[in-house]
């Protein structure tokens, strides 16, 4: 079944303000996934508050405006320890929504009531039952999978709400059903499934057969509408761009200017677009940093971001997928990174990403619609 998508205008450059920052409190994971993108997982190297304070004189004016968030991310933000994690957050304004992507095997109780104290949602990393995380190992090559679950006991334990995060390797018959029941029981309120992407220092190839992935999406839509009480973040985006194709609305869904989603590494290096991009260094295009806070403005360096190079060369990207790809109106052009890992540079258009996370999830929720419409009265 082929997506008819309407041709969507108006998206021009990089936004000056972004909608939330994604802040790297230290480079250390105590996991070593086998999929992982980090360049320096099995380094310390923590924020200084000082980076932490440079980024909330900036936020301040962006939060009192609307909802505003600050996601802490990238390697395993509770490996930087709660007196220093407490620190990094208290310079954010009151009202500042604040995130953390975690692995959950260091939650405890003393971290639960830590989350209560700052206001912090929470979102676990984990792949499914047992036999589904053999990617997710300790640094002496453990599965991690009791102690991540240890961690999300102790969350509901406390009455906690999670996110959960999970990676997909192998999109197989059979796989999304069992994922779904399994987070259901679970008891996340919102899931959210990645395919497995080449990026970073992971070079596995992410190339798929197209019937497979599409019928692993439209296998999932049907185990989340037999019981839908997860919010199933890549169905519903699905959903919500099919109700406004539908009502001639979808030129709505796409901001006017893409989300510069700056994120701050832990020296103070800002990377806009895509996070997955800061820690390296290419002859061509340097190591992808628009500047750092703790010599410059973030909203200076934002102002500014369009006119690096490698960010130029996307966007032109961006307008190529315009011009010839029927799906852009759903993704907006993919992500930088994807872009960069696969291609080895960022005004190429469809990548492998492209296909598992955009095209076939788009497919598959429109294959499960044909399969399941209703009969004609």
């Amino acid at each position: 079944m082929t997506a008819r998508v309407r041709s969507v205008t108006g998206m021009r450059g990089v936004a000056a303000v972004p909608s939330y920052v994604v802040m790297q409190p230290t480079t250390l994971c105590n996991l070593d996934c086998a999929y992982c993108y980090l360049p320096h997982r099995a380094a310390d190297r923590r924020m200084p508050v000082a980076v932490a304070e440079a980024v909330a004189t900036a936020v301040a004016p962006w939060a009192a405006q609307g909802r505003f968030s600050v996601v802490w991310h990238g390697g395993e933000p509770l490996a930087a320890g709660r007196e220093h994690l407490a620190a990094l957050i208290a310079p954010f304004p009151a009202g500042v929504e604040h995130h953390v992507q975690t692995n959950a095997t260091l939650i405890d109780d003393a971290w639960c009531a830590f989350f209560v104290a700052h206001g912090v949602r929470v979102s676990v990393s984990v792949d499914g039952p047992p036999d589904r995380n053999g990617d997710r190992v300790t640094r002496a090559g453990r599965p991690a999978y009791d102690r991540i679950v240890r961690g999300i006991a102790a969350l509901r334990r406390h009455g906690l709400p999670f996110s959960a995060l999970a990676v997909v390797s192998r999109p197989t018959p059979g796989l999304a059903t069992e994922l779904y029941d399994y987070f259901l029981d679970l008891g996340c309120d919102v899931l959210g499934l990645n395919i497995e992407e080449t990026e970073g220092v992971n070079t596995r190839s992410n190339a798929h057969d197209a019937a497979t992935v599409t019928a692993f999406w439209a296998e999932l839509v049907a185990a989340w509408r037999r019981t839908p009480r997860v919010h199933l973040r890549e169905v519903e985006w699905s959903l919500r761009y099919a109700a406004a194709v539908l009502t001639g609305a979808e030129g709505d869904l796409l901001p006017r200017q893409l989300d510069p989603i700056p994120t701050i590494g832990h020296d103070g290096s800002v990377t806009v677009l895509s996070p997955e991009l800061a820690g390296f260094t290419d002859a061509r295009y340097g190591d992808f940093s628009s500047g750092n806070v703790l010599a410059t403005p973030l909203a200076e360096i934002l102002a500014g971001a369009a006119g690096t190079d490698w960010v130029g060369e996307f966007l032109t990207g961006v307008e190529a997928c315009r011009s010839s790809c029927a799906y852009f109106g759903f993704c907006g052009g993919g992500h930088a990174a994807n872009r960069y890992f696969e291609q080895g540079r960022f005004d190429g258009t469809e990548t492998e990403h492209c296909r598992n996370s955009k095209i076939r999830l788009l497919e598959g929720v429109l294959e499960h619609a044909r399969d399941h419409e209703s009969p004609a009265a």
